[in-house]
């Protein structure tokens, strides 16, 4: 057998989900299982690419992500919390004009609610502090007033997301945070393509 042949003989046989068989979902399940532990490694790739773009603040997009996630864990919050302080900005390059829903997406599977929400509605809540120097309503989470996470997203981003523009703060270096990510991403808590516990 050849080296194609081999790769082929890995891959379903189908050119339409409706040819599929048990055979070649036992194939493609196989390779999503290989494929899943690679996901920190992809999501610390992704964070490099904010190093060096500054959109006009003090520091780049990957060291506010950097030192927002080392202000968290200095401050002792939980793992959970500090990943998600980590990756509340990785959708800049790629949704820059919806940001946070990048984040909150790929923080979803991995969270409880009240994170995910705190990822989610960020961007807005961060607005309170530059919202009106843009001609718009800085005022824009009070649409959320009384909403259960309220007090939680304003704490992140009065505590860790705005303060972290500063070039003097010592902060940690992405290697530092692996081991945590490898962990945050090991298992996922909900999934569409997880069965529910019974």
């Amino acid at each position: 057998m050849t080296e194609v042949d081999t790769r082929t003989a890995d891959r379903a046989s189908f050119s339409a989900m409706t040819e599929g068989t048990k055979q070649d979902w036992d194939k493609i399940a196989t390779a999503m299982m290989e494929f899943y532990p690679g996901l920190p490694d992809r999501v610390m790739t992704h964070l490099r690419l904010l190093e060096g773009d500054f959109g006009g603040f003090a520091v780049d997009r990957l060291t506010h992500s950097l030192q927002t996630a080392t202000r968290a864990y200095r401050a002792d919050r939980d793992d959970d919390y500090v990943a998600c302080a980590l990756l509340h900005d990785i959708g800049d390059t790629l949704g820059s004009y919806n940001h946070a829903d990048i984040a909150s997406a790929i923080i979803w599977p991995f969270v409880d609610d009240n994170y995910h929400w705190m990822v989610d509605k960020h961007a807005i809540f961060q607005g309170y502090y530059f919202f009106d120097y843009l001609g718009l309503d800085r005022d824009m989470r009070d649409e959320f007033a009384g909403h259960e996470h309220y007090d939680l997203c304003a704490e992140f981003c009065e505590v860790y997301d705005q303060a972290a523009f500063d070039p003097d703060y010592p902060t940690m270096r992405l290697e530092e945070f692996e081991p945590l990510l490898r962990t945050f991403f090991a298992s996922p808590k909900r999934s569409i393509y997880k069965r529910a516990s019974s």
